[in-house]
């Protein structure tokens, strides 16, 4: 029980963390709609979306598109599933998740280290950024040699659909980016004009949901470094997702405040990443790691933020 605990206390932090941007992103088009319709329905039913379709079918999908064998229908059953033959299945592909999804969080990661602007939180992210934009490709090219190198050089067993896991991965990465950052065009486009935007209501739902699902795959993919167990998977990310709705209508500005979270964020990416490939590779990790360290992570950057809050005068920061 208590293994359950953490790792459902850790899927559950990780996914809000991972999902203050979308958050933001939310309240930010929801603001700019005209009818008050258009926003309850997206705060109701698109909660419904968000947990029981995107956190339910994506991990499904991820499980079908690394075993094809069990077809659709049978990676969708392993949500509902918490029996031997199901984890199983789940077991016998894992090699396979964990090498593409390892390859996507870590250049997410030194995405968000070499190129993306943030708050500086530790000494050398300043450096890094400087140089950074530079240097982002070059590492990645390194990275995607390096493991199809290593994949190789190693004795594991269909190390071709490894590589290919290496390559999706790879390639997913920087299909979602590309989607992200016109995404942030069209957001900065509806802000701007506000309620004169030529986009209507219902257009910016639709626009919502399908970013919502964008955002999702970083969180969804994370998750399979903490447990292959689908139902978990669906509990934790479902439950964080319904956190991070109500906080896009209660506490938006007070997310905003604490600006270090998203540091504490993409370590936590950077470190479950090297995780996931390590298990690729056959390194057993303890289940409790994942969590730990994603919580340590996440604690300290919370209390950078609060205490940065504190000094400022913001009583945004504090807890109350």
């Amino acid at each position: 029980m208590f293994s359950i605990f953490l790792i459902l206390l850790g899927l559950i932090i990780f996914e809000i963390v991972m999902s203050i941007d979308n958050a933001v992103v939310n309240a930010d088009v929801l603001a700019s709609m005209k009818t008050r319709r258009a926003r309850r329905f997206f705060l109701t039913w698109g909660i419904l979306f968000a947990v029981f379709v995107v956190r339910g079918f994506l991990p499904s999908v991820i499980v079908y598109l690394a075993d094809p064998s069990i077809g659709l229908w049978g990676a969708l059953e392993v949500i509902w599933q918490f029996d031997i033959a199901a984890s199983q299945a789940v077991l016998a592909v894992t090699p396979i998740i964990m090498m593409a999804g390892g390859m996507f969080l870590v250049l997410l990661w030194e995405h968000w280290l070499f190129i993306e602007d943030k708050n500086f939180g530790l000494p050398h992210e300043q450096y890094i950024q400087k140089y950074g934009a530079v240097w982002f490709y070059s590492v990645a090219a390194l990275l995607l040699v390096g493991v199809l190198i290593e994949i190789n050089a190693s004795v594991l067993e269909n190390p071709m659909h490894l590589a290919l896991a290496a390559a999706v991965g790879f390639s997913v990465f920087f299909i979602t980016q590309g989607f992200k950052d016109n995404a942030e065009k069209i957001e900065e486009r509806l802000i701007e004009s506000g309620e004169h935007s030529a986009m209507s209501d219902w257009a910016k739902v639709v626009f919502l949901e399908v970013l919502d699902v964008a955002f999702s795959i970083d969180s969804v993919v994370g998750a399979f470094a903490f447990t292959t167990v689908v139902p978990f998977i669906l509990i934790g990310s479902g439950l964080g997702a319904i956190v991070v709705r109500q906080l896009t209508v209660a506490g938006i500005d007070r997310i905003r405040s604490y600006s270090y979270l998203k540091n504490g964020a993409m370590y936590s990416v950077g470190f479950l990443g090297g995780v996931m490939l390590l298990e690729a590779f056959g390194v057993h990790i303890p289940f409790w790691i994942p969590p730990i360290v994603t919580i340590g992570f996440v604690g300290y950057f919370f209390w950078r933020s609060i205490a940065e809050n504190k000094a400022n005068g913001n009583l945004k920061g504090s807890v109350v």
